[in-house]
């Protein structure tokens, strides 16, 4: 379906690009000990910067750490100043939390819960040369679970990214139906929901003729 693999071999992030570029609140509960596995030594990072040691090319195909003529140089601290202001008071048409960005909290290192830490560092690495692209993952995560039958603290998560102009929540729900169809589950069913990194969200929910 013309995706391509994100490199997804960094299981440690900081709260920066698993929590904060993602605009999940620094109180929000998912950032709990109860939830959240910290790493005590190191317990921070620096802040965000250049990788020393990219993937071999960029998503869009040129050679990582050789820009081309038209990309333009990644400013890691201005994208820092950004996250911050959009959570204290708000940026590009939002009001923001209205809370203090806590640097401290932001540099913790964790466990990361969710690929889409991968997913927010694609992007942003696509902003040098904005194109259209298709990402996807599968891959492990962290969560500070009870452990039964239903529940592991490390599961894998699927996950895709479309990048393009004109792209419409239409859209989406007939790429899904297509991506499900693939494996067998039809009978879509789509129900509004909430994440604070996406708008607007949906759950879905499949029929499976042979699981029932």
């Amino acid at each position: 379906m013309g995706f391509e693999e994100m490199p997804t071999n960094r299981f440690v992030e900081t709260g920066f690009w698993n929590f904060d570029a993602l605009y999940v609140p620094q109180q929000h509960p998912a950032r709990d000990l109860q939830d959240t596995f910290y790493i005590s030594d190191p317990q921070h990072a620096d802040r965000p910067r250049e990788d020393p040691h990219p993937p071999e090319s960029l998503p869009n195909g040129a050679p990582s750490g050789t820009p081309t003529k038209s990309e333009r140089k990644l400013d890691y601290e201005e994208y820092w100043q950004n996250i911050r202001e959009a959570h204290e008071g708000g940026k590009y048409g939002s009001i923001g939390y209205r809370y203090h960005f806590k640097e401290e909290e932001s540099l913790r290192l964790v466990l990361r819960t969710h690929t889409t830490a991968v997913s927010t560092y694609m992007l942003h690495k696509l902003a040098a040369n904005p194109c259209p692209a298709r990402y996807f993952s599968i891959d492990r995560v962290f969560r500070n679970e009870t452990v039964d039958a239903t529940h592991l603290a490390e599961f894998h998560q699927v996950e895709g990214v479309i990048a393009d102009y004109g792209l419409t929540l239409g859209g989406l729900i007939g790429f899904m139906e297509v991506f499900f169809a693939k494996m067998g589950i039809h009978r879509l069913r789509f129900k509004p929901a909430y994440n604070p990194y996406t708008e607007p969200s949906m759950e879905i929910f499949g029929y499976h003729e042979g699981l029932g």
